[in-house]
């Protein structure tokens, strides 16, 4: 995706060869010193990009009295003891800054972004580490169809590729699997996870069976000669967007692959404050009978949206992935300069 690409992929092929791994080693960070310099100069050329465009750079706190209560996503806690809190208060390291930002929002900010670090328990991979630097940025009175084009120009002054192709998530089901999003049943789901290999699907809700199939059959497709647009989800997979009205009703979202990976993840900002109360409070009822953590509901986020969020659009896009993509590798520890296991 650009000759910023192919030259890292050499130098850090030259440099990786000479570092040597034996006796007590792991003190040494896995990423080379040509891909924290890369990490350097993309950081600086999205600074720009938003400077350009007047969008204020902003901080929030890593710690919050509540975390997101989405069953996929789970957070680390810990306890802070200190003044006004002796017996303990227990806080939760973000999965992301965007209850924080949306209650910057409401208080009047206008389009925001924010280069930060987020942690996410129980990720750790090949392309997942539980801390992990994010890009989130909010426009207000844009729909996600806007904020594609912006996060395509963003792509394109960070990769040098061209324009991004779209697709409605029933058509690339479609497309890539030969599966009606809408029509299929559930049973036909089934055998068609079972056709992949994969067991121990007893139990998955029918959003669960399609998911398997997107990570599965679809994801592996997408991206490769350009960076491939995923958008308007079924409204059961909604999580933080709005729902348009329609038949089938479509959440309003979208989600960006290139070469196979996930790169970023936007909505179309929900901000009926009764609305997201009542996700958050189907969500929890799901995480008990799943038998997951009870968690608290972020109420300074309701209280943002109930003194009102101006309609606006938002992203997530993953900063260590893209590196990846840049400088040729399939391993997030490339990128990284102590993962997890060198913590």
């Amino acid at each position: 995706m650009g000759t910023l690409h192919s030259k890292l992929r050499t130098q850090n092929s030259t440099e990786r060869g000479t570092v040597v791994i034996s006796g007590r080693d792991d003190w040494r960070p896995t990423a080379s010193m040509d891909v924290l310099r890369l990490r350097a100069e993309i950081l600086t050329r999205i600074r720009a990009f938003f400077a350009e465009r007047k969008v204020l750079e902003v901080e929030t706190p890593l710690l919050a009295s509540a975390p997101v209560t989405d069953l996929h996503l789970h957070a680390l806690s810990c306890h802070f003891r200190g003044p006004g809190a002796d017996e303990g208060r227990q806080l939760y390291l973000q999965t992301s800054p965007e209850f924080a930002m949306k209650r910057l929002l409401a208080a009047g900010s206008g389009p925001i972004y924010q280069i930060c670090r987020a942690v996410r328990d129980g990720e750790a991979g090949r392309r997942h580490n539980p801390e992990f630097t994010i890009l989130e940025w909010y426009r207000p009175c844009w729909d996600h169809y806007r904020l594609m084009d912006e996060v395509d120009e963003l792509l394109a002054a960070v990769l040098g590729c061209g324009s991004g192709e779209r697709l409605s998530y029933a058509a690339a089901f479609k497309r890539y699997a030969g599966v009606g999003v809408f029509d299929e049943t559930d049973a036909a789901l089934r055998l068609r996870i079972e056709d992949l290999g994969v067991s121990d699907i007893e139990g998955l809700s029918r959003d669960d069976l399609l998911d398997l199939i997107l990570t599965h059959v679809i994801e592996p497709k997408l991206g490769h000669s350009q960076p491939t647009f995923i958008h308007d989800y079924p409204a059961s997979q909604a999580s933080l967007a709005r729902v348009r009205d329609g038949d089938p009703p479509l959440a309003e979202r979208f989600e960006v692959f290139a070469e196979g990976v996930e790169l970023a993840n936007g909505y179309h900002e929900l901000v009926d404050p009764s609305e997201q109360r009542l996700r958050f409070e189907t969500d929890l009822e799901a995480r008990t009978s799943r038998g997951l953590p009870e968690v608290p509901i972020d109420e300074r986020l309701l209280a943002a949206l109930e003194h009102g969020l101006p309609g606006c659009a938002g992203v997530a896009l993953g900063i260590d992935r893209l590196l990846m993509l840049v400088s040729g590798t399939r391993n997030i520890a490339d990128v990284l300069t102590f993962p997890i296991d060198r913590a």
